[in-house]
Formats: C-alpha cells, sequence, structure tokens
C-alpha cells in the first residue's frame, strides 16, 4: 500500500468519523433545543456544531495525535520497495524478500484501497454537484433581481417610515410571490415584493425592520459559512440539519431584535402580517444564500416564540453546551483509529511496545530477542552477529542519538550545557528521577524523555521527518500517524532492527550523513563512556521498553548501541536483548552492562 493508498483510506475512515461526530454534536444540540429553548436560539450554538464536525473530519484526515488516541492504529501490509541503502548492509544480514504472505497482505487490504477510490469519486461529483446547485440558486436571485425595480424614493415606501435612510441596502422591488428578502454577500441587497404595499403601515415597518436586522448581525456572512460547510460535508446529513437550525436561530434573534420593548398589539399585528406573507410567497432554492424564504414549521415556531418569548439563559448554560460540544469532537477524536502501514515480509517485532503507555496495541507471539551485532566500521565486515538480528523493534532511547545529531545540526542544541531548560510539571515526566531542570548532557546520560520531547517540538515536525528520511533510519516511521509521536522515542511504529542500527551507526563514525561537523563532534562527545581494561574507548546509548506477551504478562528490551574505538580501529554495535522485567534494574543498562563485560574479555 502506497503513501496514496493510505491517504485515500484516511479519506475515507474521517468521512466515516464525521458522520458519527455529527449524529453526536446533533443529539447536543438537539438536547439543547429541548432543554434550553433560549440557547438554542443562538446562531453559535449551530454555526460551532457544524464547525466541530468538519474539525473530526480534518483532525482524521491529518496525521493525528497518538498520545490523544485510545485505540491502537490499524496497521496494513504492504510490499517493500528496494531501499537504496540496503546495499550497505552486509548481504548476509539483509532481511528475506517478501513472498506470498506480503502479497496476500496487500490482496486482503485491495478492497479498502478500491473503496476509497470509489468514495474519492463519488465526493467530487457531488461536491460539484452541490456547487452547481448553489450557483444555479444564485443565479435564479440574480435574475430575480434583475427583473425588479430599484426603489429610489424611500421616503414614498410606508415600510421606511420610520427608518433613517443612510447606510442602507439597495432596495429592488419585483412584482414576484416571495417574502421580502436580503441578498448578496459582499453587495447586500434587498428585495421586496410589491404585494408588500398591500399590507399595513406598521406592517411593512416591522417586516422590513427584520430584514434589516440581518444585515446588521451579519448574518449573511453566518449563512455563507455554512452554506460552504453543508457543501463541502454533502455527505454529512447532519451538516445540513444543523445549517437549517442556525437558520432558523437567525430568524428568531431578528425577530427578538425587531419585538424588543414593543406592545402586545404590535407582536399580534407582526404575526399576523408573517401569516399573511407565508400565504403569497413562494421559496426559492434552498442553495441560495438569502434570508426571507421562511417555511412552515419554522414560521409556526417563530409564532410561538412571539406570543411567549423564551428568558434569556445565564453565562453557564452557554459554556456547558460549547463544552459538550468540544468534549464531542474531543471523544471521536479519541475513539477514531488511525491507519498505518509495515513492512511485509519484514520481521516487524512485536506489536505492543511501551505496554503500559499503549495498552491497546496488539501482542507478540515472536521468540525471545537476543542479538549482538559488530561490524568494523571501515570495512563493514560482521565480526559478529548473533542471535534475530534482522527484527524491527522501537530504537527506544536510543533515537536520542539521531535527535541529537538532529538538535546540534540545526543550533536547537548548542553544546554540553545549552540549553539548559527548566522542568514544567505540564512535561511528559513518568519517571521522578526526570524532574529537574536539564541540559544536553544530563539528558543523555539520564536519558530524560521530556527533553527529547522539547528537542524535536523546537525543531518542528518536518525538520524531524526530514532528518529521520535522510538518516534512512529503520523504517523511517513510514506510519499514517503524527509525524510528532511517530517519530519519537514513544512512538508505537517507529521501529529498527539491530543490522539496521549498525547501518546507522557507521553512517556516524564515517560522518556520512547530512549533518554538520558540530552535530558529530557534540554527539559523540555526549556519548563516551569509561575506557575499558583492554583498551577499548566505548561510545553508547541505553534503550529500554515494555513489551506485552500472548499470556498478558510483559517483558523488558534493553538495548546497548554505540561504537568503540581502540588503535585506529572502529567497530559499531547493537546488543539487543529481551527479559523479564526486573525490579533490580532497567532492561538498557542491564544490557549495556553485560555487553561491556563481554567486550572487555574479547580478543576483537
Amino acid at each position: 500500500m502506497t503513501s496514496l493508498d493510505l491517504m485515500l483510506a484516511r479519506l475515507l475512515l474521517a468521512a466515516a468519523g464525521s458522520l458519527l461526530a455529527g449524529c453526536a454534536i446533533w443529539a447536543v444540540a438537539t438536547l439543547c433545543h429541548k432543554c434550553l429553548p433560549a440557547l438554542s436560539q443562538q446562531r453559535s450554538l449551530w454555526l460551532l456544531g457544524q464547525l466541530a464536525v468538519a474539525a473530526v473530519f480534518v483532525a482524521m484526515l491529518l496525521p493525528t495525535t497518538e498520545r490523544l488516541r485510545v485505540v491502537p492504529v490499524l496497521e496494513m501490509g504492504e510490499r517493500v520497495p528496494p531501499d537504496t541503502a540496503a546495499a550497505s548492509v552486509p548481504a548476509a544480514a539483509r532481511p528475506a524478500p517478501a513472498s506470498a504472505p506480503a502479497l496476500a497482505s496487500s490482496s486482503r487490504h485491495a478492497w479498502l484501497r478500491d473503496a476509497a477510490l470509489a468514495w474519492l469519486a463519488l465526493y467530487m461529483l457531488s461536491l460539484v454537484h452541490a456547487l452547481y446547485r448553489w450557483r444555479r440558486g444564485q443565479r435564479l436571485l440574480d435574475a430575480l433581481a434583475a427583473s425588479g425595480d430599484p426603489v429610489t424614493e424611500l421616503g414614498a415606501h410606508a415600510g421606511f417610515a420610520a427608518q433613517a435612510h443612510t447606510s442602507l441596502p439597495a432596495v429592488i422591488e419585483v412584482d414576484a410571490p416571495i417574502s421580502p428578502m436580503l441578498q448578496g454577500l459582499f453587495k447586500p441587497r434587498l428585495l421586496l415584493p410589491r404585494h408588500l404595499r398591500s399590507f399595513d403601515p406598521l406592517q411593512q415597518q416591522l417586516i422590513i425592520e427584520h430584514e434589516l436586522a440581518h444585515l446588521r448581525r451579519h448574518d449573511l456572512r453566518w449563512s455563507a459559512s455554512a452554506l460552504a460547510l453543508q457543501c463541502l460535508f454533502w455527505f454529512n446529513p447532519f451538516m445540513r440539519m444543523l445549517r437549517v437550525r442556525l437558520g432558523w436561530a437567525q430568524e428568531f434573534a431578528c425577530d427578538l431584535d425587531v419585538l424588543r420593548m414593543r406592545p402586545q398589539g404590535e407582536r399580534k399585528a407582526y404575526a399576523a402580517a408573517q401569516v399573511a406573507q407565508l400565504k403569497l410567497q413562494q421559496c426559492p432554492s434552498s442553495m441560495a444564500l438569502a434570508f426571507g424564504n421562511s417555511a412552515g414549521p419554522s414560521l409556526t415556531a417563530r409564532i410561538n416564540l412571539i406570543r411567549t418569548p423564551k428568558a434569556a439563559q445565564g453565562a453557564w448554560t452557554r459554556v456547558a453546551a460549547f463544552g459538550c460540544l468540544a468534549a464531542v469532537v474531543c471523544a471521536n477524536l479519541a475513539l477514531q483509529p488511525a491507519l498505518g502501514w509495515h513492512a511485509a515480509g519484514v520481521p516487524d517485532g512485536h506489536a505492543q511496545l511501551l505496554a503500559n503507555a499503549w495498552p491497546g496495541m496488539p501482542s507478540a507471539t515472536s521468540a525471545p530477542l537476543d542479538c549482538t551485532v559488530v561490524i568494523d566500521a571501515g570495512s563493514g565486515a560482521a565480526l559478529v552477529r548473533k542471535g534475530s538480528c534482522d527484527e524491527r523493534v522501537t530504537p527506544a532511547s536510543t533515537f536520542k542519538i539521531a535527535i541529537s545529531l538532529m538538535g546540534f545540526d540545526n543550533g536547537v542544541l548548542r553544546d554540553e550545557h545549552t540549553p539548559y531548560l527548566p522542568y514544567k510539571t505540564s512535561y511528559a515526566a513518568g519517571n521522578p528521577s526526570w524532574r529537574h531542570g536539564t541540559d544536553p548532557a544530563r539528558w543523555l546520560r539520564e536519558s530524560v524523555l521530556w527533553y527529547s520531547d522539547q528537542v524535536r517540538s523546537r525543531l518542528g515536525a518536518a525538520a524531524v521527518r526530514s532528518y529521520v528520511e535522510a538518516f534512512d533510519y529503520g523504517n523511517r516511521g513510514r506510519t499514517g500517524v503524527n509525524d510528532t509521536v511517530a517519530l519519537s522515542e514513544l512512538s508505537p511504529t517507529l521501529k529498527i532492527s539491530p543490522i539496521e542500527q549498525t547501518v546507522f551507526l557507521r553512517k556516524l563514525v564515517n560522518r556520512s550523513l547530512p549533518v554538520s561537523p558540530h552535530a558529530y563532534d557534540m554527539t559523540a562527545r555526549l556519548l563516551k563512556g569509561e575506557a575499558l581494561a583492554n583498551g577499548w574507548e566505548v561510545y553508547g546509548k541505553t534503550g529500554t521498553a515494555n513489551i506485552r506477551l500472548p499470556d498478558g504478562s510483559e517483558d523488558s528490551i534493553g538495548w546497548f548501541v554505540g561504537w568503540a574505538n581502540k588503535g585506529g580501529r572502529t567497530l559499531v554495535f547493537a546488543r539487543l536483548l529481551e527479559q523479564p522485567v526486573r525490579t533490580d534494574g532497567y532492561g538498557g543498562p542491564l544490557t549495556r552492562d553485560a555487553f561491556l563485560s563481554e567486550l572487555a574479555r574479547s580478543t576483537l
């Protein structure tokens, strides 16, 4: 499955998610309409409801943030294209090529790609149709306005007797059975039917005052936004329903403006005028951007409001309603799965990584991980290779080596002690020993997670993605989730094998990565450890992660990766070991201690 296929699948998933969000938001808005009728007359409730549905769609279509997600990434198999970097890996260390399982995985997901393509075609055709309907409605109104006569002497019209004739829109009188309506987003025009002159002068004034209230409240802009959202989300019926409710709320609000402080007799005259107008009018297209085309159900509700106006609700009710809309959006983002893919045919390690942080991920069934790889940095010859070294798992904190190169190359990091960042309670610091101010030296020495997050945040997701691609780091986080999370040491999708670790480290040692000399120098300085008794100077980084086993228990995987120098010779190494979770130490340091003990006794 290619990146384009994945984007199409995410489009399909986002459409389904917006339907669920629309249903939930409509339920919340309807509850507000029944329990808080005065609040339901606020146009903001209905437009924000539309925006909330759109926000869910966009958030699911764009890379999403895994830290808000409680549903795991849905991984989808693909055949891996040849990788230019693979040429630098010894032939014996290369993963076996994808075969029948990869093809079967691709076949299993072909239906999703085809469905997404069909959906995209249907969406575009229907969007064009919706835009056509909107354009046709506007042309009908333009033709109606062109057939009328401009009213230049407003003083001669009884409906304008109580109006100041300044800052009024162009008024056009038409000989057609329409309702008085305000039309035109950029150059509003007031269209009046000739039969309005037969109404009582007071009724004419109240009706025109109503249309001018739309102008004062900038209702045409609100309606244009709602209509645009309805066109873009034509497949979601809740967007049309929310737009209709927005129109009703705007009509109610203008009625209240017109009738405020009016005696009961004038209220009755206004209601009678509305009923009389309904008998004479014909509604234009529902896709036209105009006010005044009130239908029977809307008018019934408006007359009930005129007779018994609702008391205004307190500010707390509006806050509660908008809080409910925000909660619906957050819940939808958390409960909608993201799509990702992994390289089929390449052992992908445990799908459950960092089990405490990702409890919903599937468990692994492979044998315990145990690998030692040592490669000559100059020739690339494999000096030691024991165990399953092709299996990709999380890099855990060994990814800090890549982050260090990025930070010093970009200038986010400057030297051992700059920048010093104070600890904030808002940072993710599950380990109490991390809750202190930190500089680059202490960051790598103590493996402080929140400092990594701050470095990546200052680099920006696009820059981190660019570096990871240039480094050809593991599987390069090829997933459908947010780069900020996919390209981190806590990622459930960024994975690397011990062999790939040595390929990356060999490039680092040989300075063939696209970073500055300062980045190489500072990273090496911060990774340097103590010299061994047999003369090896070791540079390395540990990493620890928990994995969930099929029986529900957990194991710990420990990394120790880096390089060692002696007598002008450089070796790069990667040690990966899975073992039961222990209370006397973390997997990474335990793996490091075991490897250094072996290296100290070796004759390499």
